[in-house]
This record gives structure tokens, C-alpha cells and sequence, in this order.
């Protein structure tokens, strides 16, 4: 048996290697380009991230975490909205892009903090915008991921905003939650500072902060900080979107009361078929509900958060684009109230690019437990043989695993089985 398991194993590595060399979107989308085409447009955006620096230039940040926080500035063009549709992320299919049909990168500059401070002035002073749009995204987000979805959202939106990307340490893959989860941790002390910088800067009139999936945590416990250290949130901080919140609603409660009574004004999105947060709620137990799946309209929720005076949106009936329902919010009209722009109909924002068997363990209830194990990567596998997403990240994700690759090919004694086995609970 033990011969057996080693040969599988070896197989394992070998097939992990092989499709870990076939991805659906090419590496390296952050390299610039000489120049775009007429009619494309043009987002200017900083970035302030707690990754560690790629080895690869044109990916410039991995899913490590950094030691310190760093910076980038980042110019992304987008094909002309003639052809394409709002709310998409058009990715190169080789490099380079071409930029009359793809969005692709005309310049990412790294800069220390002195110089990052220096360009927010300089871009309000060039614009007169005064206002800054911070954006969080949720898990499973690369950095080129996280950087090209909020060129698209600003884009979309036509925000008139400085914005400005706050990425953490993500794996850009499902079956890394607990790592994407940690990484959030790590990172509420250097969002913290970030947002604490933005408000004291005179150039800033107000800060806006739209969250997303996991980053609502990363959010609700750098402001929670920033209130318990300074007595309260910055007050030019005005707005706080929750989009889909992966968080606990009684950690919810307590970021609340510790804000203040004179925290920011709180929008929440919710949906109840939200299947991510039915996982993520797996995931961790099964007990408490997950923030951005609850019924606003039932008790306590409907009392509390009238008490709390924070403005829901109940998006249960909306068609979802993607199959997790996990982004419907980024249709509600209700959104470009909030950021004062008009939002293209149609827009979804997502958790980066799904695989097909990063699906197949999100929806699965036997083996949402088992996100993160062999058993998870058992049953993606055999997915990962056809679907490009899910040979990029299950080949990955087993080389992070290291040393527990044997554990992992017990778990895989027979890859024809343990799917349905995963999928039976068992």
C-alpha cells in the first residue's frame, strides 16, 4: 500500500507540474505596453499592498506576504466600450495585449510612501477631485486580478475619485482560504495606516471605502483599531460599503459598537442565496451567519440594524451574473448613490477568475469542510485536467503543501472515487 501511495504520489507531482504550466490567462499582464489605441480609455490608480514583491516584474506582487507596506502606481487602459461589455474584465490572451481588444498596463512603477503621498497631491491638483475611493477586495485575488477589476469598477462607474487599491496577501485560489483569512490579519494594522494617512492629508476632501467578500473583515478591523486608538474613525472617512461581507455577524456587532456612535454611514448588501457565504459558514462550523447572507427583514437583524441606522440593500431577488451569486450588489442602482456616479448596468465584480473545480468545491457541501486539504484537492483534480482556471490553481496550491504531500495522496488513494466520496461527506 505504501509503494502504491508513493507512485501516486509521484504521479501527483508530475501531473500538478505539468498543468501548473498551463494557465488560462498568461503571467506577467502588468508589463507595460509601448502605447494604446484611439478611443481606449485610461485609469490612473495607487496602490498600496502587504505582498511581497514577485520575482516575475510583470506580476509585480505575489500571494506571499511582504514585510513591509508598498506602493505602486499603475496606469491600466481598457478597450473602447464599443466592444466590450461593462462590468467584464476583458483579459489578454497573450502577451502583449493588444489594447484595441484587451485591458492592458501602460505603466507600474514601484515608490516608497514619500513619493505615493507626493502623486495623490499632484493627481488632485490635476483632476480638482478631492474625493478617494479605497478599495478592498475579497479572497481568491491576485494582484493583477485585484489591479485590473478596480480599473474596470472605476472605469464602469465613472467615478469621479482619486482611487486608490488596497491589496492584501491573497493565493488567487479557493482551496487557500484559511491563508487569504490570516493574511487579513495581517495586513489591519498597514490598512489602518493607510487610511488614517488619507484622512489627515489636506488635498483629500472624503474617503469612500467599498469592501468586498473577505475584505469587509480586513476592513471593519482596521477601522475598529483606528476608533479604539484615536477615540474614534477618522471623520473624513464618510462612507463604508459592505458588499457581500464573509464575516461573522457577531464580530460584526462588535466592529459596530467599538466604532463609535460617530463612525462612518454603513451600507450593507446582502443576498440569501449567496452560495460563497454558504460555504465560507461551512467552513467555519456552521454556526453564526455570515453577514452578507442574512434577512434583513427578520428578527433580531431587522431591529438591530434600523437600531444601528445602517442602510441595507436586500439584493435576494436580483439575477446574479456569476454562478456563486457571490456579486450582485455591483448592479444596484443604489451603489452609484453612495459613490455619486452613475453604475453601468450589468456590472459584476467577482471573487478573481473562478475555476470550474474551485465551483464544484465552493458549491459542494460535503466537501466545503475539506477546503484547504487533500480531500479539496482531490476533488479538483479531475476538473483540473480540462478547466484551464483550475490547473493554475490546484497545480499551485499543491506545490504550497510542501511537505504534506504524502497526507495529501492519502487522501487521493483513488482519484476516480474521492470525488464522489468528498461529495457524499464522507
Amino acid at each position: 500500500m505504501g509503494g502504491l501511495v508513493r507512485s501516486r504520489s509521484l504521479g501527483i507531482l508530475l501531473c500538478a507540474s505539468m498543468l501548473g504550466a498551463c494557465a488560462g490567462t498568461p503571467k506577467g499582464v502588468l508589463a507595460p505596453v509601448a502605447a494604446t489605441v484611439p478611443g481606449a480609455s485610461r485609469v490612473d490608480m495607487l496602490v498600496a499592498t502587504t505582498r511581497k514583491t514577485a520575482a516575475n516584474p510583470g506580476e509585480m506582487y505575489s500571494g506571499d506576504r511582504g514585510a513591509a507596506l508598498s506602493y505602486a502606481d499603475i496606469t491600466v487602459s481598457i478597450p473602447p466600450d464599443a466592444i466590450r461589455q461593462p462590468g467584464t474584465v476583458q483579459w489578454p490572451k497573450e502577451l502583449p495585449g493588444n489594447p484595441a481588444t484587451d485591458f492592458v498596463t501602460l505603466k507600474a512603477e514601484t515608490i516608497d510612501r514619500p513619493e505615493a503621498t507626493a502623486r495623490l497631491r499632484r493627481s488632485a491638483a490635476r483632476t480638482g477631485k478631492r474625493n478617494v475611493l479605497i478599495f478592498v477586495h475579497g479572497f481568491n485575488n491576485r494582484f493583477e486580478d485585484a489591479v485590473y477589476r478596480f480599473a474596470q469598477i472605476v472605469h464602469d462607474t465613472k467615478a469621479d475619485v482619486v482611487p486608490v487599491l488596497f491589496t492584501w496577501p491573497s493565493r488567487g485560489s479557493v482551496l487557500a482560504y484559511g491563508y487569504d483569512r490570516e493574511s487579513t490579519n495581517y495586513s489591519r494594522n498597514a490598512l489602518e495606516g493607510v487610511l488614517r494617512r488619507l484622512s489627515q492629508n489636506p488635498e483629500v476632501g472624503e474617503v469612500t471605502v467599498l469592501a468586498h467578500s473577505m475584505g469587509n473583515w480586513l476592513v471593519l478591523e482596521s477601522l475598529r483599531q483606528m476608533a479604539i486608538r484615536d477615540g474614534r474613525v477618522a471623520p473624513k472617512i464618510r462612507d463604508v460599503v459592505l458588499a457581500a461581507p464573509d464575516v461573522d455577524v457577531d464580530l460584526a456587532r462588535e466592529a459596530f459598537r467599538d466604532m463609535g456612535p460617530t463612525r462612518p454611514r454603513l451600507s450593507l448588501f446582502v443576498s440569501q442565496d449567496d452560495n460563497a457565504l454558504a460555504v465560507s459558514r461551512l467552513v467555519w462550523g456552521g454556526a453564526g451567519a455570515r453577514l452578507g447572507a442574512i434577512d434583513p427583514t427578520a428578527e433580531p437583524y431587522r431591529t438591530e440594524l434600523a437600531r444601528e441606522n445602517i442602510a441595507v440593500l436586500n439584493l435576494t431577488t436580483m439575477k446574479g451574473e456569476d454562478a456563486l451569486n457571490h456579486g450582485k450588489f455591483a448592479g444596484s442602482p443604489q451603489l452609484v448613490a453612495l459613490l455619486g456616479n452613475r453604475l453601468a448596468q450589468g456590472q459584476t465584480i467577482t471573487d478573481s477568475r473562478v475555476g470550474l473545480s474551485d465551483r464544484i468545491v465552493q458549491m459542494t457541501t460535503g466537501a466545503a469542510a475539506t477546503v484547504g486539504t487533500a480531500a479539496g484537492l482531490a476533488v479538483s483534480a479531475p476538473v483540473a485536467v480540462v478547466d484551464a482556471q483550475s490547473r493554475e490553481t490546484y497545480g499551485e496550491h499543491l506545490r504550497n503543501l510542501g511537505q504534506g504531500i504524502g497526507d495529501t495522496a492519502e487522501g487521493a488513494v483513488d482519484l476516480a472515487t474521492a470525488p464522489a466520496r468528498a461529495f457524499g461527506g464522507r
